[in-house]
């Protein structure tokens, strides 16, 4: 039987939110809209979110760290199971006449995409007589392990290295938590956590990392960075903050309450672009603390743990100043 992923169903929008028969800011093609109300979401105000920690929400494609098949620490990549065409049309039409989806009945054999025989629902996903159940949305969430030779997830594939056991993180630096750090983690620290990966061919890049001929794929840890003068939760200070503030030149906001109930807040919720200008996150100076002798790899590869490894100890202002070369 196969064991469930940690993490995670869709995060909720810290306030309740509607629809608007307007373009959407995030989705081309979309017709609507979801914006967020002044009214603070039930679920953020039961979890105590005013006391809870603010962290950036990052552009990028989420991961997770779990073993796979009983062996090592292993990257896995976000894949959602979807409908067909036929049910998700059928779904489309029902939710025309319905306000909650709740009453859609699903046949999870027929009604669904075909996934990879390793696929793995999240954690969180509800069951009905063994089968996983489907969001508001239609779909269910879920998990594929990364292979090395993998061309559909090449990107993920190169922010790890399986044989010596690490992923390439960008994180705080321990000893000054305003530098970030470019480290090679072990994925056995980084066990059951989710992470996002971003890079050159990530989301069009909005932090600009990398290039077309040298692409940079790096892992961030969800939570990892700290909003550190976070705004009340209260929609008209975070409107003023998402206007004002050097910090907020993020996509999102993400607030980890205290008993484990994540909610967020995306620009767009609010109306506002994203990307607008340079992202907070490339404001930041970086360090490059890795180095191949550690691990006992070949620095002469052309592998990415090996092109930061020749930085190793140097020191940027920015993290598109970092260049790898050819």
């Amino acid at each position: 039987m196969r064991r469930l992923a940690a993490v995670q169903q869709k995060v909720p929008c810290v306030f309740l939110t509607e629809v608007k028969e307007e373009p959407s800011r995030k989705r081309h093609l979309q017709h609507f809209q979801v914006v967020a109300t002044e009214k603070l979401n039930p679920r953020a105000e039961a979890s105590h979110v005013h006391s809870s920690i603010a962290t950036e929400k990052l552009d990028g494609t989420c991961c997770y760290v779990s073993s796979y098949q009983g062996k090592q620490p292993w990257l896995w990549a976000r894949l959602d199971r979807k409908p067909n065409k036929q049910a998700d049309k059928r779904f489309k039409k029902f939710l025309q006449s319905h306000t909650s989806c709740k009453d859609f009945t699903w046949n999870i054999e027929e009604d669904f995409k075909s996934v990879p025989e390793c696929w793995i629902p999240a954690l969180g996903v509800q069951h009905q007589n063994g089968q996983p159940v489907p969001d508001d949305n239609g779909h269910i969430p879920g998990w594929v392990p990364v292979e090395k030779s993998s061309k559909q997830y090449c990107w993920h594939a190169s922010a790890v290295n399986y044989d010596a056991g690490v992923a390439l993180v960008l994180r705080p630096n321990t000893d000054n938590g305003d530098v970030l750090e470019i480290a090679a983690v072990p994925l056995s620290e980084l066990l059951e956590q989710t992470l996002e990966l971003i890079g050159t061919n990530i989301n069009a890049n909005p932090y600009g990392l990398g290039s077309k001929k040298r692409p940079v794929h790096l892992l961030v840890p969800h939570g990892a960075l700290q909003i550190r003068n976070p705004p009340p939760v209260n929609y008209s200070q975070l409107l003023r903050w998402f206007h004002d503030c050097e910090e907020a030149e993020v996509e999102g906001i993400v607030w980890h309450c205290l008993n484990g109930t994540l909610v967020k807040l995306h620009r767009h919720h609010l109306g506002l672009n994203w990307p607008n200008g340079a992202p907070f996150l490339n404001t930041r100076p970086v360090v490059i603390s890795l180095s191949l002798a550690v691990l006992d790899l070949d620095i002469s590869s052309q592998d990415l743990f090996a092109a930061f490894s020749r930085l190793a100890g140097q020191s940027f202002d920015h993290i598109q100043d970092i260049q790898l070369g050819t």
